[in-house]
């Protein structure tokens, strides 16, 4: 199927991060993406982590996933992902997660924007029984006025060359921010389906420094409460 359509995906990434490898700035919401782009000659860095330990001994998981996102010029942003999970006795693969975005409208007098983007996942090591997939998706977002009016995000995704096990190819976007106080906002975001994506995701974002910020919340799946996720995501901007 669309395994030519995913390779040409990581080629056109791999050859953007070669070529060309402010406010804070961040590319997702919390977990679905944003219409926000890292700017043109920036990078920005993520460590993420990821875990059921506390909540459940028997299958507990860790997941670490450090990210790299390059801002370039024509409102585009190339990132990669790593991914590693850990589950004892169970071998996984380590995946690549090569990524981009263009933000095709932004309009600021009305606080709208739009963006499209497509991510592919790509296993590299104990590959048995694990796909290559992709994910493209659209975004638009609208902030309310008011120096904290919250913005509010919404849009589709699809997965393409997703296994049986992936029930759900295509779904919905849902973003909520809203700042409570200087440096601290509450933001939730959800992917409906039954998938890799279908979360709810609650937390809380604190901007540490004017390039840093820090990230908790808690993941809860549309379906299977044993892959609900304690996070934290540390992040910044160079």
């Amino acid at each position: 199927m669309n395994l030519k359509f995913l390779r040409s995906i990581l080629l056109a990434t791999i050859i953007f991060l070669l070529a060309y490898a402010s406010a804070f700035a961040q590319s997702t919401v919390m977990n679905v993406p944003s219409t926000d782009i890292v700017a043109p000659r920036k990078v920005y860095g993520e460590m993420d982590f990821l875990t059921n330990y506390a909540w459940q001994r028997q299958g507990s998981f860790q997941t670490y996933e450090p990210r790299v996102v390059v801002g370039i010029p024509g409102k585009l942003e190339v990132g990669v992902n790593v991914a590693y999970t850990h589950v004892a006795h169970e071998p996984l693969p380590i995946e690549v997660q090569p990524n981009v975005k263009w933000q095709f409208y932004r309009n600021e007098s009305s606080r709208t924007a739009a963006a499209v983007g497509c991510i592919a996942y790509v296993p590299i090591v104990h590959r048995a029984g694990s796909d290559t997939l992709g994910q493209c998706y659209v975004v638009g977002s609208k902030k309310l006025s008011g120096n904290v009016g919250p913005r509010f995000t919404g849009g589709a995704y699809a997965l393409i060359g997703a296994a049986a096990d992936e029930r759900t190819r295509f779904g919905g976007i849902v973003g909520y921010e809203q700042q409570i106080v200087r440096r601290v906002s509450f933001i939730a975001d959800w992917f409906s389906g039954d998938n890799r994506l279908g979360y709810v995701s609650p937390g809380v974002s604190i901007v540490t420094t004017k390039t840093t910020a820090l990230t908790t919340g808690y993941a809860i799946a549309n379906h299977g409460r044993g892959k609900n996720a304690l996070f934290v995501y540390y992040g910044k901007q160079f």
